[in-house]
């Protein structure tokens, strides 16, 4: 699993970050990271999800020059 924690402190707009949870919640995909839980500890959100080995897909768009059929590839899935 992986945990991303969210600290709550300084999060303007914490209604923002439920219907987050709640869409990731409800919604399951095979070629997405599904959720899996979350815990309130202390003042951070702490949210379970599915560990992907490959790191978020940020990272990969930043460091891979990717051509534009790639790119439609991966907005598609």
């Amino acid at each position: 699993v992986a945990i991303k924690q969210v600290s709550l402190g300084k999060q303007s707009q914490k209604e923002l970050i439920v219907n987050e949870l709640v869409v990731v919640r409800d919604n399951t995909h095979p070629n997405i990271v599904n959720y899996l839980d979350s815990y309130l500890v202390g003042d951070k959100l702490w949210i379970i999800m599915e560990y992907m080995d490959g790191g978020p897909l940020s990272s990969v768009i930043k460091e891979v020059l990717m051509d534009e059929g790639e790119m439609a590839a991966i907005c598609q899935e």
